[in-house]
């Protein structure tokens, strides 16, 4: 077997554990197989029967008998396909099915650094048209192809069976047939890949554009933006159209061949080659019903030649469609649900030589940081853009893994925690505000039942979220994004989302959006609440966050640069005071 059967045969191999469940299924399929060509295989004897036997010598009797024969095959035939086809269905999208929730359930377990290198687009696409791509194969009857195979060999051992010389005639003309859907297989092979790889070209330029739409307008780029996308549609139009005209090439070859097959065997068969004076060995002119049964059994095997000849265009979309979804399967590994358990968490935490870089061959991004967070105590973390503020906040909350050094929580090391366990003693509030198209229950609780209504509420209240609330109802669905509230008011639905989980220690990344002045002083107290009543590492953009701080740490370039309070880092006039002096920190705002 070669290489490229390996990996294909492999792929389909990756496909029986979706499949299994539904075992009993494809076993009756296998087993009434046999029978489905049989019904379809004695048809043309019977006809060879009757024409031979009954009409070329004027007998009548039996041919009742005979035709009686022939409607059972042919009833009993279609229900038997019939059924088979059901089977191969309904097994083919309850494995779709599990595949679905397969993926989702491996892209949403995936690392937030996964998610930082592929474009929401290319994801979409692997979830949906890729998933798509093989229900069609399946749904197609690609399938059915053993049934195919098992026709053609009935076919072909009863055309030996009723003459020999003629089927190898038809077989020693076979192998240019054979050679051109091979050419044509593998072209389609390279094509299909290439039209997975431009449609999700084409959804993620769509996903990223249509975010940015406002931008777009507001600069005027519309009309590069369509050109930019007409590149990539061209490209992907191309590859479709190519592959369109290798198919039809496969289909129409199948069938012309087939129809000189056939003129070539009437040609023979009754003596007429002979005629021509070609060095051909001379046969005896065969009877009408044989050749009639004959040509039968020639059909019945393009058929499903025919068949299989757009079947494996078919089989590559699958192939290649499955290349890209166990592609996206293997280009990570999930979180590890393993971990040891966290009985009970005072919140104290421990930095020690923390160092990361992104990958192996890239610039340390944190070259050796140290500090300790105690239970209630704020730590605020400031310094130029690129300095490491953030990266450190995504390794405290295993957003990012394979760092150097030691992270104690409660003097276990956060590596060995079970990431369920990190997540409910550590959670984030990111800049990036996402608001999912739900209710604003579902918003804050994100449908985790143990969060009771008094919980919400109290998360709610102590948030100062509940204005918002009260004017839309905890029932309300908001629109996606969030586009029928403030981004004030959507800052203070995750400041409640965070609350209602209840945390113990809390990794607050400051957002510096401009709201309205009553939107901006419930931000503020909402804040304020947080940093009274949990532990706190905030990535601090304002100064009246800043200066309630029990610890300021000042980053730059991956390192602590200083540390202290307000009051003792302004005396010592030095990064910290250079960062205030040059208007780093906001101070426009109202401080609660």
């Amino acid at each position: 077997m070669s290489k490229v059967s390996r990996s294909e045969l492999g792929l389909l191999v990756r496909l029986w554990p979706f499949a299994k469940p539904d075992a009993k299924w494809l076993l009756y399929a296998i087993l009434i197989s046999p029978l489905v060509a049989f019904c379809g295989l004695v048809q043309p004897y019977i006809i060879k029967t009757v024409v031979d036997q009954h009409i070329m010598v004027g007998e009548t009797a039996g041919i009742g008998f005979l035709a009686s024969m022939y409607i059972v095959a042919a009833i009993f035939g279609y229900l038997l396909s019939a059924s088979y086809t059901i089977a191969i269905s309904w097994s083919g999208q309850r494995l779709l099915l599990r595949l679905r929730q397969f993926l989702y359930e491996r892209v949403i377990s995936l690392p937030q650094s996964f998610f930082d290198r592929q474009p929401a687009g290319k994801l979409l696409t692997r979830l949906t048209n890729d998933v798509e791509s093989l229900g069609e194969s399946l749904g197609s009857g690609v399938v059915t192809i053993f049934l195919d195979l098992l026709i053609i060999a009935g076919c072909l051992g009863m055309m030996f069976h009723l003459d020999a010389v003629l089927t190898i005639i038809m077989l020693c003309c076979s192998p240019i047939l054979i050679a051109i859907v091979e050419f044509l297989r593998r072209r389609l092979k390279v094509l299909y890949l290439e039209i997975r790889d431009a449609i999700a070209n084409v959804n993620s330029y769509l996903s990223e554009q249509i975010d940015g739409v406002e931008i777009l307008q507001l600069c005027a780029a519309e009309g590069q933006a369509i050109e930019a996308f007409d590149e990539r549609n061209r490209r992907y139009r191309d590859a479709c159209s190519l592959s369109n005209i290798y198919d039809s090439l496969m289909f129409a070859i199948v069938d012309g061949i087939g129809s000189i097959f056939i003129a070539l065997l009437l040609w023979y068969g009754c003596g007429f080659m002979a005629k021509t004076g070609l060095p051909i060995p001379e046969i005896e002119p065969r009877s009408a019903g044989l050749m009639i049964a004959f040509i039968d059994y020639l059909n019945r095997l393009l058929g499903p030649i025919r068949d299989l000849s757009s079947k494996v265009a078919t089989i590559q979309r699958a192939l290649a469609a499955l290349v890209k979804i166990f592609g996206l399967v293997d280009a990570q590994e999930p979180y590890s649900k393993e971990g040891e358990p966290i009985d009970e968490v005072s919140g104290n935490m421990e930095i020690k030589d923390l160092r990361f870089r992104y990958n192996e061959e890239g610039p340390e991004i944190l070259k050796g940081i140290s500090f300790t967070l105690q239970k209630g105590q704020v730590v605020a973390l400031v310094g130029a853009s690129g300095s490491g503020k953030t990266t450190l906040g995504r390794i405290l909350d295993r957003s990012y893994t394979g760092y150097e050094g030691s992270i104690l929580l409660d003097g276990k090391e956060l590596s060995s925690l079970a990431i369920d366990e990190v997540s409910k003693v550590i959670a984030t509030v990111r800049q990036d505000i996402h608001i999912f198209s739900e209710t604003v229950g579902f918003n804050i609780n994100l449908g985790n039942k143990s969060i009771s209504q008094e919980k919400l509420d109290d998360a709610v209240q102590m948030t100062y979220a509940n204005q918002m609330v009260a004017r839309l109802g905890i029932d309300y669905q908001l629109q996606e994004r969030g586009g029928d509230i403030s981004v004030g008011e959507a800052q203070l639905l995750t400041f409640a989302r965070t609350m209602a989980h209840d945390p113990e220690i809390i990794i607050l990344d400051e957002a510096t959006a401009s709201v309205d002045s009553i939107t901006e002083a419930l931000i503020q107290q909402a804040i304020t609440h947080i940093l009274s009543e949990k532990t706190v590492i905030v990535i601090a953009h304002r100064l009246s966050t800043i200066q309630k701080a029990d610890k300021i740490l000042v980053m730059d370039r991956g390192l602590i640069a200083e540390q202290g309070t307000h009051d003792e880092l302004m005396s010592r006039r030095g990064r910290y005071f250079s960062l205030f002096a040059a208007g780093q920190f906001s101070i426009a705002e109202n401080s609660a």
